[in-house]
């Protein structure tokens, strides 16, 4: 058996944090099983399905590296397949055509409602042949369910995260396949797509534990065999409650504008809900190999953003600095700077060390911002206090000591050692105010390095400027 799961999202909107788990989860087992991960959109919600809503799955899913491994499905184009097996349900008798009206399903609902009953299609058609009063009139076509006076008392489903589900075939009534209009229900539409898919295998969140043996019934009336089930628990924020807007970003595209790296998202989402032992940064390619979904747990799991932040951290500093300079070259633009190739140049040099610090793609573009700022960068209030009067005219000092300073990365340390020799003062008490000089900020990459990639000229310049004196650098 060749194992293939399917992600099969709604797009009614963006894609959730959890819908993304899910895809990753799918992906990961049908790679550990050497199979094929595919993608449906269930887009027969024609009032709340967008075209923009299918462009920001599929976006957000390549970002991911989620992708599916063969083209997209789309539900909508399959409404004649559907139709065609509640028909044959309906040929077979194993399903009926029921003429209830709006207002006499609303009435049978409300009558259970009054007498304090689940408000469940009552069968009324079940057994009923129409008659002439019926010729011409619409019907829906009815599945009709196991009863357990045909020897069939339950459902049982051996879901490979919840365990074994049972559910008394009392609970389950006679479902409608087929509208009246001709377009099927959704229940219906997804076992005929997981079918003619070839799915093995259907992981997705609990949430849609109940549907299952609803859609066992198509399973078994048609004679096809069952996948196999595997409902993972949903994300909670912090306090417990439904993931939503309030607990911070809960779409990918969100994580992606705050500068989280794809990777590290997955390697997240990974590790919410799933362990393997004390690994906490575990590789895409690693977590092909070592995926289970035995070891799903059963609990809801809870976002930490700051985990998340930490983990995203991990990654950055991981990462190739080429591969980030054209991130940060893109945030960098869009806050409005502008920069050449010989800034560009400053920034490859510092990016380096400039990773070290930072825990997202924004928080490093705001690092990097004062390697490409025209002239000295604007101080924060914490790095404005530390130019008290003496340190300014420690920095004049310090600029007319280093004018002459071979501008190599190796002399400049040496020679502000020198100076701090020379004046007997600590390097810190030197190293401080020159850091809010030439960045703006009291945390910056090593002060030697930053001074080398900025250059003579720009640092003395901002050295100068930060102590009170307009006039130019000295040659």
């Amino acid at each position: 058996m060749t194992v293939r799961t399917r992600f099969a999202p709604s797009p009614t909107g963006f894609l959730h944090i959890g819908g993304a788990r899910t895809a990753l989860f799918n992906q990961l087992f049908a790679r550990r099983h050497g199979g094929a991960y595919l993608l449906r959109i269930e887009d027969t919600d024609k009032a709340r399905s967008t075209q923009a809503a299918v462009e920001q799955i599929l976006e957000s899913l390549a970002w991911l590296g989620l992708s599916p491994d063969e083209p997209p499905v789309f539900q909508s184009t399959r409404e004649a397949r559907h139709a065609e097996v509640a028909r044959e349900l309906l040929a077979q008798g194993k399903a009926y055509r029921a003429y209830e009206t709006p207002e006499e399903l609303v009435a049978m609902r409300e009558r259970a409602m009054a007498e304090k009953r689940p408000p469940r299609y009552e069968g009324v058609w079940r057994d009923r042949e129409p008659g002439p009063e019926q010729e011409g009139q619409p019907f829906a076509i009815r599945l009709r369910a196991p009863r357990p006076e045909e020897g069939t008392g339950e459902t049982v489903v051996e879901d490979l995260v919840q365990g074994t589900v049972r559910v008394a075939n009392t609970e389950l009534d006679d479902m409608i396949i087929l509208r009246s209009d001709g377009t099927p229900t959704y229940l219906h539409a997804v076992v005929v797509d997981d079918h003619d898919m070839a799915i093995t295998h259907v992981v997705r969140g609990d949430d849609h534990l109940t549907n299952t043996f609803r859609q066992c019934m198509v399973y078994d009336a048609m004679g096809w065999h069952r996948p196999r089930f595997a409902h993972i628990p949903l994300i909670h924020g912090a306090d417990g409650a439904k993931l939503s807007k309030r607990h911070g970003a809960v779409s990918v595209l969100d994580l992606r504008e705050q500068g989280m790296l794809p990777d590290a998202v997955c390697n997240y989402l990974l590790r919410l809900g799933w362990g393997h032992g004390d690994e906490e940064i575990i590789s895409r390619e690693r977590a092909e190999k070592i995926f289970d979904i035995a070891d799903v747990g059963r609990a809801a799991s809870r976002m930490d953003y700051t985990k998340l932040a930490h983990v995203n951290g991990v990654y950055l500093r991981q990462a190739n600095p080429e591969a980030l300079l054209p991130e940060v070259l893109r945030r960098l633009t869009a806050a409005g700077e502008g920069f050449g190739t010989d800034k560009i140049a400053k920034l490859k040099l510092l990016l380096p060390a400039l990773q070290e610090r930072a825990k997202s793609l924004a928080e490093l573009a705001d690092s990097a911002a004062f390697v490409v700022a025209d002239g000295a960068p604007e101080l924060d209030e914490k790095a404005a206090a530390v130019l008290t009067p003496e340190a300014k005219g420690r920095l004049e000092d310090l600029a007319q000591f280093l004018s002459g300073a071979p501008w190599e990365r190796a002399d400049l340390e040496q020679w502000l050692r020198d100076y701090a020799d020379v004046k007997q003062v600590k390097l810190k008490e030197i190293a401080q105010p020159l850091r809010v000089a030439l960045t703006g900020s009291t945390m910056s990459p090593p002060i030697d390095l930053t001074l080398f990639a900025l250059g003579r000229d720009e640092a003395l310049a901002r050295m100068l400027t930060a102590a009170g004196d307009d006039l130019p650098p000295p040659i």
